[in-house]
């Protein structure tokens, strides 16, 4: 397997002058599970933008664990021309920005998911093997751990009983957060004017299996969505005083775990879901007894999912396959996915964890695997 992963990266490689406007990848020290961009900031140039990325490790062997911000420089205008592709075809080199950790703290544990709060992007949210969930307040944090032991987080908030991934801020209350854990559960804080140590204001028990992922709807504050190992993909509303039956509830969703949901940021009513079955599924909540669209091109397991922020009609996926795709779902001609499939980002040599779209930088990725590297990236053709 590895042999092939090799071959198909040297592939990728000859041919990545061609497909890509921008391309950096950056040698981690140890493998992130999770990227997010931040927002933009403010330290711009004529010719350059710099940007900032969410990351985290997951090392071995009892080594320290990090949460980290990134800094990352790109060109305004990266376009290869026709004399960096001769290059880059023979063997050159071709360099468009450059990567660097900035912010380093220390974490206990591997960072399985770290989320920062929409309305306060210094607040930043973890998931990690403990049955905790952790809050950091950067601001409160030097740059670089400053003594040994000192995993010092702003809040810890209880209520499960087992690890998860599972984590979502709410877009329009400040300080309400979402987990989902392997103890099947649903827990919600709300942190404004919480002290250290913070219970769960609700817990919702409808799956009967590990919950995967959850996320609050972007344009309806009191809803959110969940998915899990018992292939269900249930929508809750927290104004329901029921904590065991939610609003909607589509069983056998897929044929195998779902491990990620997305709503759409603009039609409300759509909403994707990605699964071990190596599908990727596109839902209108008004009648889930059937999917709208079912969306086959990973040959493994779909990790995540996530909707592009300016173009609501292009979603991206990546999963075990070592593959980053994009689709465009208006495209779809019934329930046929064969002409949807816009762009496959192939340069990863093992699973990729995670991916994020760059909220301020048009059709600009991030993306990390278990071979330690990150990828940012902008195709040179997407719709």
């Amino acid at each position: 397997m590895a042999r092939v992963a090799r071959a198909e990266y040297k592939i990728w490689k000859r041919n990545s002058p061609l497909l890509y406007e921008l391309l950096l990848a950056h040698g981690l020290e140890w493998p992130s599970l999770t990227v997010q961009w931040l927002p933009p900031t403010h330290l711009n140039t004529i010719d350059h933008v710099t940007h900032q990325l969410l990351l985290g490790t997951h090392t071995s062997r009892n080594e320290q664990n990090y949460l980290m911000i990134a800094s990352v420089v790109v060109p305004r205008a990266c376009r290869l021309t026709e004399s960096d592709r001769v290059s880059a075809h023979r063997g050159a080199k071709h360099v468009c920005g450059f990567t660097n950790i900035k912010i380093r703290i220390r974490h206990q544990g591997e960072v399985n998911r770290a989320r920062y709060m929409p309305q306060n992007p210094f607040i930043i949210a973890t998931k990690s093997p403990s049955h905790e969930t952790y809050i950091f307040d950067v601001t409160k944090h030097p740059s670089q751990p400053q003594s040994a032991n000192s995993f010092h987080p702003d809040h810890i908030c209880f209520g499960h009983t087992s690890e998860g991934y599972g984590l979502s801020w709410n877009v329009h209350t400040p300080g309400l957060l979402l987990s989902g854990a392997d103890d099947a559960s649903i827990c919600m804080w709300d942190i404004n004017a919480a002290r250290k140590e913070v219970r769960s204001l609700r817990k919702w028990i409808g799956h009967e299996s590990v919950v995967e992922d959850v996320a609050w709807h972007p344009n309806t504050p009191n809803v959110f969505g969940s998915v899990g190992d018992d292939r269900c993909l249930l929508v809750w509303d927290i104004r329901s005083s029921s904590s065991s039956e939610p609003i909607l509830a589509t069983s056998n969703a897929h044929c195998d775990d779902i491990n990620s949901l997305s709503f759409n940021p603009e039609y409300e009513f759509l909403l994707a879901t990605a699964s071990t079955d190596c599908l990727v599924k596109i839902w209108d909540l008004r009648n889930t007894s059937r999917a709208v669209a079912s969306l086959l091109g990973h040959s493994k397991d779909v990790m995540q999912i996530q909707w592009a922020p300016d173009n609501p009609s292009l979603l991206a996926s990546c999963g075990t396959d070592r593959r980053v795709m994009l689709w465009d779902i208006s495209q779809v001609d019934g329930n046929d996915s064969t002409s949807t499939l816009a762009f496959v980002h192939g340069g990863h040599t093992g699973t990729v964890s995670e991916l994020s779209w760059n909220s301020s930088h048009k059709q600009l990725l991030a993306s990390v695997s278990d071979d330690n590297i990150l990828h940012i990236w902008k195709p040179v053709k997407c719709p």
